[in-house]
């Protein structure tokens, strides 16, 4: 009864949330940077960052410093999709979250140098996932892939309160009934993105220190890979990686090759989640380093391969796409 409520809650904001965008104009019009041709409501993705705010308010989670970082994260990033906010404020507040986040996380603990390498991973994170957010579909299923893969191995052994990855994934559900379809009612917005990433920080970052073994970082190695690559292709082209652009595979499947926005999303959530199960039963029980770093470079060599391919067959111009 718990989650039906939880459920039938974020449901209703989330209703009244679009009344208030559409009285405010809070949508997103079609441009040509971006991979959609209707006027759609932005930001429906504030839904994950109250989901967990229920969470404090009905567990014993509490208002804590992960959750205190999440809503200013989320608030600087809400603003931002109303009105355009200047870059050094941004980073100030993600800053500012981010240590929150290492602060509940026992960072207080560590040196400056894992400070400084938390911060970097962790803000290249929140970005890279939210310039990955561009078709229906993409933030919820990813999300999901990497949340239920997470669920699974907290039932084998607890690195965090389980009730914060089931509100998360309800908020996720709530929010696909209206994104994850051919012509979206909403999208999440920076604020839902980044929110996620936010979110998907804490759970792989606590695994990490729970487990001390960096392998499980290969549970968002799709995402990782996609941006990764695409960034060493913009800087070959001279590109400023800072601007929006349309070059992720994704962006090839569902702008010049035509595929449906829902498609493409579930083959990158689908393929995360199998690879997530070969990482969980095959490469973290052999507890080889090797096999897991051979694992990511086939895993980026097939990537490569693919995109290549694509590129050609769409007669895209590897120099100035």
């Amino acid at each position: 009864m718990e989650y039906i409520s939880v459920l039938l809650s974020l449901l209703l904001i989330l209703l009244v949330y679009f009344k208030l965008a559409d009285k405010y104009n809070i949508i997103d019009q079609p441009n040509a940077r971006g991979s959609h041709s209707i006027v759609t409501i932005r930001g429906g993705g504030i839904i994950f960052t109250i989901s967990i705010v229920l969470w404090a308010l009905f567990t014993e989670g509490g208002f804590s410093p992960f959750v205190i970082g999440l809503c200013l994260i989320s608030i600087i990033s809400f603003l931002d999709d109303c009105i355009t906010l200047s870059n050094k404020l941004r980073i100030s507040i993600q800053t500012l979250s981010v240590a929150l986040l290492l602060y509940e996380l026992g960072f207080s603990n560590f040196s400056l140098l894992i400070w400084a390498i938390g911060f970097i991973l962790i803000i290249g994170w929140v970005n890279a996932f939210n310039f990955m957010d561009g078709i229906n579909g993409m933030t919820v299923l990813y999300a999901l892939s990497v949340l239920v893969s997470g669920f699974y191995i907290n039932t084998q052994f607890a690195f965090i309160e389980l009730s914060l990855i089931e509100y998360t994934m309800l908020g996720l559900i709530v929010f696909g009934f209206y994104n994850v379809r051919k012509k979206a009612k909403s999208f999440a917005g920076d604020v839902g993105s980044v929110s996620m990433a936010f979110i998907i920080a804490f759970v792989i970052v606590s695994l990490l220190i729970k487990s001390l073994n960096w392998q499980y970082v290969l549970l968002v190695s799709v995402y990782g890979i996609d941006t990764v690559v695409t960034i060493i292709q913009r800087l070959v082209r001279k590109e400023n990686i800072f601007k929006a652009h349309r070059s992720h595979l994704y962006q090839y499947l569902a702008n010049e090759a035509k595929c449906t926005h829902v498609w493409v999303s579930s083959i990158y959530a689908v393929i995360q989640l199998v690879l997530n199960a070969v990482l969980v039963f095959y490469i973290i029980p052999s507890n080889n380093h090797i096999i897991a770093i051979m694992y990511l470079s086939l895993q980026g060599g097939i990537y490569l391969m693919i995109k290549l391919s694509l590129m050609k067959r769409l007669n895209i111009n590897t120099n100035h796409a």
